[in-house]
């Protein structure tokens, strides 16, 4: 009951439907009411008028009743509540309701008789007298009562229909807000253009409006936070290799073992600093607009070249590197951004898998998708931090390897500027391990 309530107070589309439905139906039964009021006068009217034809038509009678319809009428009036019956006045065997109607004038009354009501046609004959043509109440409002339901029951009938019709009129005309949600709901973070403002009603057109101008100005901003990351990552890599210069001097020159200790540890430091520039400068080019999809790519080739570059590392740890599989799988996407997201991974397995351990590279293809996997037996990654290490400079607790926490952030940009999707899991192919999915789509 609680999301109902939620719904009708925050949903204006349900507001909007239950609103409609209730001015329809208070409309309708007001109408209704109306109609019926109106059929029952003009049922009444009508009889009114068969009373007063029948008298019109009627001449002077012998003295017993005349019946129209039915059965005999008796000495207090009618035996069926649905005839009419002709009397003659005076009636002696009637004079008990009769007689004060003989009194009146011509016309049409409503009067007791037998202690029932009758509405009751008085008219004077041409040879004198006087004639009563007398018809129950009662068959007179149940005829009028059966009248006025058959005017209204169409009306009863067509209410729900117009009120279905409604919410649906409303439905449609909240459609393309529902499609610009969806859309919206679809893209990716990154994904700052201006939303569509085709077939919007107009009284959304101005919130759209002021969507888009926000979007621009939030583009402008993360591009000037960007040009900031690479530029700021160009003008410290300067220094830096500067520095790593002047320290590979220093080296060549003698020096007491505490010093060339000391070296050693301002060396790592410097390659950590120019590592990390360089994961910034590789994060503010995978977060720039997405370029075309490219000419078809070989992902064995871009094992090779990646493999080329991480071998010195595998093998001063003695780990096995290599390729799985024998497929040869192409895929249409930018060269550069692939080596990229697969350098990315293998560096990371390479680093964080222990020594004498093992990184298996694969690509396959299943129906259109493409599906390219980086399997490793290293201590892998906890559930509950598998969406965090996606973040930008997030390391897992008790890693003793050193680290940005740039590089997945990099392969999920690199993933999403790719139309990939990307997964992390435990390894399937070791006993323990990390296996990292990305999943592309050929179309």
């Amino acid at each position: 009951m609680d999301g109902v309530k939620k719904r009708l107070r925050y949903s204006l589309r349900l507001r909007l439907s239950l609103w409609l439905s209730l001015a329809i139906g208070g409309l309708a039964i007001a109408g209704g009411l109306l109609s019926l009021r109106a059929a029952w006068k003009e049922v009444h009217e009508l009889q009114d008028d068969v009373l007063r034809q029948v008298a019109i038509l009627v001449r002077y009678q012998p003295a017993s009743a005349i019946s129209l319809g039915e059965g005999p009428t008796g000495a207090k009036g009618v035996d069926r509540d649905d005839s009419i019956t002709i009397l003659p006045l005076p009636h002696r065997g009637a004079q008990e309701g009769l007689a004060s109607v003989a009194r009146l004038r011509d016309g049409l009354y409503t009067v007791p008789i037998g202690g029932r009501s009758f509405r009751v046609a008085l008219r004077s004959l041409p040879g004198g007298g006087r004639i009563a043509v007398t018809q129950a109440t009662k068959a007179r409002d149940q005829i009028a009562l059966s009248g006025a339901l058959h005017t209204v029951l169409p009306m009863a009938l067509l209410l729900p229909v117009i009120i279905l019709m409604a919410t649906h009129v409303v439905r449609r005309m909240f459609k393309p807000v529902a499609s610009l949600a969806a859309e919206v709901e679809a893209r990716g973070d990154r994904d700052l253009h201006p939303l569509p403002q085709r077939n919007l009603p107009l009284e959304v057109d101005p919130f759209v409006t002021a969507i888009n101008r926000l979007l621009t100005r939030v583009s402008q901003s993360m591009e000037t936070q960007q040009r900031f990351i690479a530029d700021a990552a160009h003008e410290l890599r300067t220094p830096l290799t500067a520095l790593s210069l002047q320290a590979q001097r220093v080296e060549a020159a003698e020096m007491s073992p505490e010093a060339r200790e000391r070296l050693e540890v301002m060396r790592e430091g410097l390659e950590r600093n120019r590592r990390l520039l360089d994961q910034l400068l590789g994060l503010a080019s995978a977060q720039r607009s997405t370029t075309g999809a490219g000419a078809e790519v070989t992902l064995r080739e871009v094992f090779h070249r990646v493999l080329e570059d991480v071998l010195p590392l595998a093998e001063a740890k003695g780990m096995d590197v290599g390729i799985a599989g024998e497929a040869d799988v192409r895929l249409a996407a930018s060269e550069a951004d692939l080596v990229s997201l697969v350098r990315n991974l293998v560096d990371n397995a390479v680093r964080y898998t222990p020594e004498g351990g093992r990184v298996d590279l694969g690509a396959s293809e299943s129906g259109d998708q493409v599906i390219l996997q980086i399997e490793d037996n290293g201590p892998g990654i906890p559930v509950e931090e598998r969406e965090r290490v996606l973040d930008p400079f997030y390391r897992v607790l008790g890693s003793e390897q050193p680290g940005s926490g740039l590089g997945l952030s990099i392969v999920r940009t690199l993933a999403e500027r790719l139309g990939g999707r990307l997964e992390l899991a435990d390894s399937t192919r070791f006993d323990h391990g990390l296996k990292v999915t990305v999943t592309f789509s050929k179309v």
